[in-house]
């Protein structure tokens, strides 16, 4: 007997393919075979999947780049990927489709639409995104990394979480030491790439704090390349304490270790810090088109585990003014972090494998 077939179709960032490569790597242990629908520039993302996944490139575009005459083809173009997509399922008739987002979703997903193939998608931001907004009415079941999130009219969604690395996973709900006169430790994150107001903003606020409080501080900061520098050379001179890098191989420990964070509230980063259980200062991407960082950060905020800063209001008095209040507060930060870890979702992935089963099952009948 074939082993049944999942389809994942997901986009070229990590915020879709992260998700997604979880779920198939727990399918691939459930005996499923499982194929990635993508398109070529999401296929040089799918590094970190497992070899089993075979990838299937088709052929997508978006409105959002290019110039004139690259627009005027994206229709032609996504429709050559839902017609080599529909023959391919033809073919080959999967148990199941579950779209993550990205427009090199759209001829996977549009293909399971038209053949009645069970199908799901997976949000994990707190507003859909386009492509998941289009298939909201289309779909047998909607997936919500970020609980509660946006939906159309008469569409009901199921919280599943999102899944988090495996090095979260070992730092979940580790020990926390509310802040006091020791050392305390900051962790300052911008985004995949770090951020310019993270490094413009932090650094002086954190000098500007009262002297019993500023010398136990140790920060971990993440800042762009442009940026690395100036900050580093800022803490040197102000004499704190601080490990500044591009990149942080090891944020699971930095994160268990921290008193607090201070970070953008990208779906990923908010699902990781409410596991592992932390206190968190967020600062929301005023760029975005939906507002969605403000969105995933709803449930922490409400729940009494954090506090927003937009970035209007994020200048160095202000947030000197909230650091010393929070690092002040024993007993606060206690209770953040209690209810940051109320928030989280650990088995996120299994939730997700048991959806796909459910509507392989309800596909049988």
């Amino acid at each position: 007997m074939t082993a049944p077939l999942l389809i994942i179709a997901a986009g070229g960032t990590g915020g879709h393919m992260f998700p997604a490569q979880a779920l198939a790597e727990a399918m691939l242990e459930k005996g499923w075979r499982v194929r990635l629908s993508t398109d070529a520039r999401g296929a040089h993302y799918a590094g970190g999947f497992p070899d089993a996944v075979e990838v299937s490139v088709v052929g997508s575009a978006t409105f959002a780049r290019g110039g004139t005459l690259q627009k005027l083809l994206v229709p032609l173009r996504i429709l050559g990927g839902v017609g080599a997509a529909k023959w391919r399922m033809f073919r080959d008739r999967p148990t199941v489709v579950v779209g993550f987002g990205g427009y090199p979703a759209i001829p996977a997903m549009s293909a399971a639409w038209a053949l009645r193939i069970p199908r799901m998608i997976h949000e994990q931001n707190g507003v859909l995104g386009r492509v998941n907004q289009l298939f909201a009415k289309r779909v047998h079941q909607i997936a919500c990394g970020t609980w509660p999130t946006e939906l159309p009219g008469g569409v009901e969604g199921v919280h599943t979480g999102n899944p988090v690395r495996a090095a979260i996973l070992e730092q979940e709900r580790s020990p926390y030491i509310p802040p006091g006169d020791y050392p305390m430790s900051i962790l300052v994150m911008g985004g995949s790439q770090g951020a310019r107001v993270m490094s413009d903003v932090v650094p002086p606020a954190i000098a500007a704090l009262p002297e019993h409080i500023r010398r136990n501080i140790r920060v971990s900061h993440q800042a762009r390349p442009e940026d690395l520098k100036r900050v580093k050379e800022f803490y040197e001179n102000e004499m704190v304490t601080a490990e500044v890098q591009t990149f942080f191989d090891d944020v699971p420990r930095r994160m268990a270790d921290a008193q607090l964070v201070i970070s953008r509230s990208g779906a990923s980063t908010v699902a990781d810090v409410s596991v592992i259980g932390r206190p968190a200062i967020w600062v929301p991407y005023a760029g975005a088109i939906r507002d969605e960082q403000t969105a995933n950060a709803r449930q922490l905020v409400d729940a009494g585990a954090a506090v927003i800063m937009t970035e209007a209001e994020f200048e160095v008095a202000p947030l000197a003014e909230k650091l010393t209040e929070l690092l002040s507060d024993e007993k606060r930060m206690l209770q953040m972090s209690i209810a940051a870890v109320s928030c989280g979702v650990p088995d996120a992935t299994e939730r997700l494998v048991q959806l796909v089963e459910n509507l392989a099952e309800a596909g049988k009948r």
